[in-house]
């Protein structure tokens, strides 16, 4: 039941949040038509995740169909800093698996912070996410999706300018809400 509702506020959180801003201009289209995987996994250590990712990794080679998958782990990393440091580890295995290329791995969690931004500064919620989690890309529709887009490159400057012009009061009231269920 737990993973149910970790999974639901996951699923809101794309829904009202970066559907709803268009964050991710291509995240609508592969909701509308069924193609994220939201997963939870119930690992509880660095090397218990290793093992999920790679499960993961056999399933989107196995199953065509999903077109991205956001592994959820709400019981290992919560602390931003091993999670970013994981992320190598992460990489690693994609590179030992020979699926660089295939796949890349985009990074979302609660705390998240980019470099040389501060705790507080809006901008970190583009990648704020309910729970820690992993979010496993298809490179080659990636690259579709992008060059089928205008001005792919300028998308994570919009979204800066969004979460600033929104600021930290107004995104956690929007945090709150999805979080709470309400959607915005």
């Amino acid at each position: 039941m737990q993973q149910h509702k970790i999974s639901r506020a996951t699923q809101r959180w794309v829904e009202s949040f970066v559907v709803s801003m268009n964050l991710c201009p291509f995240a609508k289209r592969e909701l509308d038509h069924n193609r994220v995987r939201f997963t939870v996994t119930a690992a509880k250590s660095e090397g218990q995740l290793l093992t999920e990712l790679q499960k993961e990794l056999e399933l989107l080679d196995a199953d065509q169909s999903i077109a991205t998958t956001l592994l959820i782990h709400p019981k290992v990393l919560q602390n931003f800093g091993e999670y970013n440091q994981f992320l190598n580890q992460a990489d690693r295995l994609i590179k030992q698996r020979a699926l660089e290329g295939i796949y890349q791995i985009a990074s979302f969690h609660p705390e998240y912070r980019f470099d040389g931004t501060e705790p507080d500064d809006a901008e970190n919620y583009t990648n704020r996410s309910p729970h820690p989690m992993l979010h496993l890309l298809r490179e080659a529709q990636l690259e579709r999706a992008i060059a089928d887009y205008p001005d792919a490159d300028q998308i994570p400057l919009r979204n800066i300018e969004l979460m600033r012009r929104l600021g930290k009061t107004e995104l956690l009231k929007i945090r709150q809400a999805i979080l709470g269920g309400r959607g915005i």
